[in-house]
């Protein structure tokens, strides 16, 4: 049974809090105050926490062409290519899902969705980057709310595809 760290956290478990717990996993809860007026929830996290942004993953829903809606993390800094999460899904082209059906299919909220403990699967994918770090982070469920853990137990947990799922700008 893994170790679980945590801090004074006065909102409850969240269902990512619970599937983490249920697997045994060593995970550490970071939390701190949200603010109202926060649009940018990972770079949030990262300025009020003070982690390595690059080691701080958002998780976004997109809508393949055909159809299904799978699960990226990325580094919150960074912007998910929409050819690439599609070619790792085996699709043609892939858009963002609206914020509305995100939050309907993961059961969390825009800025507290996390790729652990949605109430539909989905395929997720995470960028390869994650392997580069011995932690990560990963919103745990709501907004204020992120865990620490092993990328290889993210992946594990999450039954997730590691592939390169940064976009790549183009400087001139």
């Amino acid at each position: 049974m893994g170790k679980h760290r945590s801090t004074d956290h006065t909102g409850g478990a969240t269902r990512a809090i619970e599937a983490l717990t249920a697997a045994g996993v060593t995970f550490t809860i970071h939390e701190y105050e949200h603010s109202s007026d926060a649009r940018f929830f990972g770079e949030e996290t990262v300025a009020k926490l003070g982690v390595d942004p690059a080691r701080t993953f958002k998780t976004l829903m997109v809508r393949l062409n055909t159809g299904e809606f799978v699960i990226g993390c990325i580094p919150v800094l960074e912007h998910l290519s929409m050819k690439l999460i599609a070619h790792a899904a085996g699709a043609k082209n892939a858009q963002m899902a609206e914020p509305a059906v995100a939050q309907r299919r993961t059961g969390y909220v825009v800025g507290g969705i996390s790729p652990l403990g949605q109430t539909t699967e989905h395929r997720t994918f995470v960028d390869e980057s994650c392997l580069d770090h011995e932690t990560m982070l990963v919103s745990g469920g709501r907004r204020g709310l992120s865990v620490e853990l092993s990328p290889l137990d993210l992946i594990e947990l999450a039954g997730a595809e590691v592939a390169d799922l940064k976009a790549q700008e183009w400087r001139y």
